[in-house]
Order: C-alpha cells, then sequence, then structure tokens
C-alpha cells in the first residue's frame, strides 16, 4: 500500500507521457490505477493492426485512429474521474518548447527514435524537469532517471554513428536484403522524392545518352507533358533494366559473382494491368494525404505475405501514382519515415524488385518495414515490467527521494537469480556538451567543405539541432525560422553553398563558432581545426568532431576480487540508455566521435556490480542494423555495444 505522503504526491502531480505506443499503453494503464489524476499524453502515430498484439488499450475499429486520442478513451472508461490530455501531434512541434514542458512535474519518455529522445532530454534540462527514459526489445528493457545536475543527462555517453554500407556494394553488388532496402530507401525513394539538390550516387543518364555529353538529360525529371504511367516505366526500366545491364557491362565484377538479371516492365507487367492501377482505387477514399496506401488501392490486406515480382511491380506503379496525384507538394521535400504508409510500400515493393534482380529472397512488407526502420519487435510483459519500473521511479522523484533512484535492466536470462538489474544513477558527464557546455573540436579542412556539409552532417546529423542558428562571434552565419525576412532568407541560402572559408565571416583554423537551437533552448561552442588531409575511407565526409567523450575511470578492485572494469562490462544493459544507440563498432562511422586528449576525470568510488553471467552479455556481431526500434513509440531499446568500451565505468550519484 501507498504511504499517505506517496497518495500526496501521486495525486498532486502534473505528468507528460511522451509516446501511448507499446510501453505507453500500459503506462498509462498503470499511472491511472496508482492514483495520478492529470496525465498528458504527446503522439503523433496512429493505430495499425501490427500494434494490437500488444497494445491492449487498442482494438480493431481504433486502426487508423489517433494512439494518443484512443488510448485516453479507453482508460476514462475505468477511470473517470481523472484527467488525461491528449495530443495527436510531434513532440517536436513548435508548440511544445520549454514553457510547456516546465508546467509538469515528471516527464515519462516511450519513444522509437533517437532525435525524439535527444530533443526531449534537451527541453527537460532547458526547463529543470525531471525525466525518466525507458525502451524494450524483446525480453530486454530498461529505465533510467535523468535529474538536472545530479545525474547524467540522456546524451552524456556519446552514440556510436549508424551503420554504414560501401557505396559500390549498395548500388551495384547487393548481397543481402538490407543492401536492396539501403538502396530503395536511401537512394531511390530521396532521388525521386526528396531535395534534388543532395547528392546522389544512382544513375541518371539514360541509356540514349552518350558518355561524352556534359549536360546528359536527368532521367529522374519528369518531362512536361509525361503522364504519370509513362514515367514510372521510365524509371522502372532505367533502375532496374537498364542500370543492371550497366553494372554488368564489367565482367571483371562478375567473375566470382551470380550475374543479376535485368528486368523491364514489358517482361514483369502487361501495360493492361499498369492502366488498371490508376482505375484501382475508385473505391478507395484517403481521408487525409497521411492514410494514402498502394496496398488498400490495390487490394492487398496483408503485410505479412510475401508479394510476386508481379504485384511488387503493381504496387511500385501505384505508390509512385499516389505520390504525384494525391501528395504531389510534398515531392521534393520528402525523406524516408517508417510511419509513413505509402512510403513504406513504395520502398518494400522497390527493394523486392532489386531483390528479385540479383537473386535475393523477397521480403514481406511487415518485415522491410523491420529493417528500413530498425525495428526489433517487442513483448508485451517486457512493456509491463518496464510501466511498472516507470512509475514506482517517477514516485521517488516526485518524492524528491534522490538516494533510492535507480536505473533498472530487465534481463532475458536470470543472472544470480535476478532478472532485474538495479544500478544507482551517475553523475553528469563533465565533457557532455549538452548538459555540462563543454566546447567541441572539429577538423575540417575549411577550403573546400561547405557551410552546408557542416549543418548537415555535424549540426543536425550529431548534434541533433532542428532549428539551427550558427554564429561567428556577433556574425550570424545561418539561421531558419518562419519570421524571416526575404531577402535574409536568401543571404542564408547563398551561405550554404560557400566553403567555410569565403562566408561573409571567414572561418578558419582556430576560429570557435557558436551553434545554437532556440527551440531547445540548446547552445554549444565548436572550435574549428583547419586539417588539409582525410582518410576517405574512415573519414569519407571530411570532418571528425571531437570533444564529447565518455568519461575514464581508473579499474578498481570490488569485494569479489574482480575489477569493477569488468564487472562494468559483463552486464549488457548496465550503464544506461544513454550509453548507446548501436550494436555496431565504431569503425562504422561515417562520422567519427573520438577523444581530444581531455584530462580524465578522478571519478572516486565507483559501483560494486554482482558477477554476471555469459548469457547477459548480447552478441553485436549477428546483428546487421545500426538501430533497435520497435515500430511504435516506446517499443525499443538502445543497447550497449559489446562491452571493449573503456567508458563504461562512470561515477555513481552521491
Amino acid at each position: 500500500m501507498a504511504s499517505e505522503q506517496q497518495l500526496s504526491a501521486i495525486k498532486g502531480a502534473k505528468v507528460l507521457m511522451v509516446g501511448a505506443g507499446g510501453i505507453g499503453c500500459e503506462l498509462l494503464k498503470t499511472l491511472a490505477l496508482s492514483g495520478f489524476q492529470d496525465i498528458h499524453i504527446i503522439d503523433m502515430d496512429t493505430i495499425e493492426v501490427s500494434n494490437l498484439n500488444r497494445q491492449f488499450l487498442f482494438r480493431k475499429s481504433h486502426v487508423g485512429q489517433s494512439k494518443a486520442k484512443v488510448a485516453r478513451d479507453a482508460v476514462l472508461r475505468f477511470r473517470p474521474h481523472i484527467s488525461i490530455t491528449p495530443y495527436h501531434a510531434n513532440v517536436k512541434d513548435s508548440d511544445f518548447n520549454v514553457d510547456f514542458f516546465k508546467q509538469f512535474n515528471v516527464v515519462l519518455n516511450g519513444l522509437d527514435n533517437l532525435d525524439a529522445r535527444r530533443h526531449v532530454n534537451r527541453l527537460c534540462l532547458a526547463g529543470g524537469v525531471p525525466l525518466i527514459e525507458s525502451g524494450t526489445t524483446g525480453f530486454l528493457g530498461q529505465v533510467t532517471v535523468h535529474i538536472k545536475g545530479k545525474t547524467e543527462c540522456y546524451e552524456c555517453q556519446p552514440k556510436p554513428a549508424p551503420k554504414s554500407y560501401p557505396v559500390c556494394t549498395i548500388t551495384s553488388t547487393p548481397s543481402k536484403f538490407v543492401h536492396c532496402i539501403v538502396w530503395a530507401k536511401d537512394l531511390l525513394f530521396a532521388k525521386l522524392f526528396g531535395d534534388k539538390n543532395q547528392d546522389n550516387d544512382l544513375n541518371v543518364r539514360s541509356s540514349d545518352a552518350t558518355s561524352s555529353s556534359e549536360h546528359a538529360e536527368d532521367v529522374f525529371e519528369r518531362k512536361k507533358d509525361e503522364d504519370i504511367e509513362q514515367y514510372g516505366r521510365r524509371i522502372y526500366d532505367h533502375v532496374f533494366g537498364y542500370n543492371i545491364e550497366v553494372a554488368l557491362s564489367n565482367e571483371e565484377t562478375w567473375k566470382n559473382r551470380a550475374r543479376p538479371k535485368p528486368l523491364y516492365i514489358r517482361d514483369v507487367l502487361p501495360i493492361e494491368l499498369i492502366q488498371q492501377n490508376g482505375n484501382a482505387d475508385k473505391s478507395f477514399v484517403a481521408d487525409d494525404s497521411s492514410s494514402v496506401s498502394a496496398m488498400a488501392s490495390l487490394g492487398l490486406k496483408n503485410p505479412q505475405d510475401i508479394w510476386s515480382l508481379r504485384e511488387n511491380s503493381r504496387v511500385f506503379f501505384e505508390a509512385l501514382r499516389l505520390f504525384f496525384v494525391k501528395r504531389e507538394k510534398e515531392i521534393g521535400n520528402l525523406s524516408f519515415d517508417k510511419d509513413d504508409q505509402l512510403a513504406v510500400e513504395f520502398v518494400t515493393a522497390a527493394a523486392n524488385i532489386r531483390a528479385a534482380s540479383f537473386g535475393i529472397p523477397l521480403h514481406s512488407l511487415f518485415e522491410a518495414k523491420g529493417i528500413a526502420g530498425n525495428i526489433v519487435h517487442a513483448v508485451a510483459t517486457t512493456n509491463a515490467i518496464i510501466a511498472g519500473l516507470i512509475v514506482i521511479e517517477a514516485i521517488k522523484v516526485l518524492q524528491n527521494d534522490a538516494n533510492n533512484y535507480r536505473m533498472t535492466y530487465c534481463l532475458e536470462h536470470p543472472s544470480r537469480k535476478m532478472l532485474l538489474m538495479p544500478v544507482e544513477p551517475f553523475e553528469p558527464n563533465k565533457s557532455c556538451y549538452v548538459c555540462s557546455e563543454t566546447p567541441l573540436l572539429l577538423e575540417v579542412n575549411t577550403s573546400r567543405s561547405k557551410l552546408r556539409d557542416f549543418i548537415e552532417k555535424i549540426v543536425k546529423a550529431k548534434l541533433g539541432m532542428s532549428f539551427p542558428l550558427v554564429m561567428h562571434g556577433p556574425d550570424l552565419l545561418y539561421e531558419v525560422g518562419d519570421d524571416l525576412e526575404e531577402d535574409m532568407v536568401a543571404n542564408y541560402e547563398a551561405n550554404l553553398e560557400k566553403v567555410l572559408s569565403e562566408l561573409p565571416s571567414p572561418v578558419s583554423g582556430g576560429t570557435i563558432l557558436t551553434v545554437e537551437d532556440l527551440q531547445q533552448d540548446l547552445s554549444c561552442n565548436i572550435n574549428i581545426k583547419h586539417r588539409e588531409d582525410f582518410d576517405e575511407e574512415k573519414e569519407p565526409d571530411g570532418m571528425v568532431l571531437s570533444g564529447w567523450t565518455k568519461e575514464k575511470d581508473k579499474t578498481t578492485s570490488t569485494e569479489n576480487g574482480a575489477s569493477t572494469s569488468n564487472a562494468s562490462e559483463a552486464v549488457s544493459l548496465e550503464t544506461n540508455a544513454s550509453e548507446a544507440v548501436s550494436l555496431e563498432t565504431k569503425e562504422d562511422s561515417d562520422i567519427e566521435i573520438v577523444p581530444t586528449g581531455i584530462e580524465s576525470v578522478d571519478t572516486g568510488k565507483k559501483r560494486k556490480l554482482p558477477e554476471m553471467s555469459d548469457a547477459t552479455i548480447p552478441d553485436s556481431s549477428k546483428n546487421e542494423l545500426h538501430e533497435i526500434d520497435d515500430d511504435d513509440d516506446g517499443d525499443d531499446l538502445f543497447m550497449l555495444d559489446d562491452g571493449n568500451s573503456d567508458g563504461s565505468k562512470k561515477k555513481r550519484l552521491q
């Protein structure tokens, strides 16, 4: 039974939940049954059939509706006197700013992607609001507590870069279905529907363009007065036919490999079926662009069916047609999103057609979505356990019971007869650029790299800023915002295409750039170091960001004689959710985060951990994907690497 003090803290609390998916459903139920009276939920997703096996607040009749709103209605049926406020929106929307977060006593995260997690972490830090993070994957789970100035923030430990693949493998010699997914998602989808100015390794020259022509026509450009059917056939024949023939022309490549088969639409799909696609959706009416579906239009119902080559080709054409008919205004600004049904359908179909050409087994949409979105599906029981642990920690936070805060990890196999491993939180990392404002160092060739490269590859991709502002002393080099005047927007756009040394306020070695995100209330300084040459294999982007390091500790002995280093490395989930985003090694990084020689911090007393069995250590070599996310908010676990990092030893919260 809860004490009077606990009941008082619970009833007087105003709580924000971010995510109403696998963990979110369990969490909302547990909060309501525990006596919480004022709960707010943010979730941008709608309910899918695949959610129903574990997100128990939803029913088949709810498919297509807002998760946050349906979850609210479901809980109010058995707790009608509490207040639950749903927001069917993206937590990164400008409405959810620092002032919005400040109204809550605690924030409970159940998100499914790194970008949103970092965003919430920064808003909680800016507002001084306690954050409880969580995640699950299969039988593994975690709950971590983040209090500004007292514990590590979510970003105190750097995240390894996503898994990358050699361009030649993706464009010419795929051998796994994941290679086809990467090609379909990052090359073809981006080329057809994304930013036309972005570099892309797809062959854009048509078969009738001479190799000597410097002005060869871009085959992906839709010609004036060209109907969608003709355009689609031309794209299909180019990427699945002509490009394969070009690859086959290099005999040396195929000496020890199976030769792919060029696919042309005339051999796969009769023209009558392509024309039928345009009439397939007469009975299908979409309420909004996000619900447009090629599957629904073609009468394909089960996402776990593996489509034939002909069916994949029909989905390819129908998805392409629907993008131009229903979502034409978005073309040019789209990026792949695993929650975008039409995008997933297009990528699945394109990847399967390419797989068929290279003799790779085809996959269902359900499987393809898992690969494209880096999804590992969750277990309902794990979600329930983690939700209960979140509420336990939330009650401690509301009572300011800092001595009893715990980061708890749910293990798949018992260790010393324990499936739940509680660990005391650790102090903030003094090298963290987010909560400790430590300056970073960027090695870059200032005469070659453009401001656009710096913003896209460092500020957005590495630092996670959504609305960046870049300053050199008092001079503003770049800014985004709806309230900017046209001449300012034009100036900033022009700056993007200039190399750093040729900006109005030139950037050279020794320059200090200030980067801010006003929405996140985050600012950090970056010291620029000019460097002429970079290793093209290890540093393909021509820049290396450093200074964001894991704290290094001296190894001390535990009572049982084992070193703290060994003990801490033996716990597969021990360090916390902010420790890593990957099972991949650092060698896969596109832009590598490396130590800068900052003096190690004497971290004093180390925690003592029981010896763990080998069963708790994940085998990172078996994983191909760079993140583990589930297909709904809150069903993911950001796991540690293989335990060889010397950053796994950190200072305990005193």
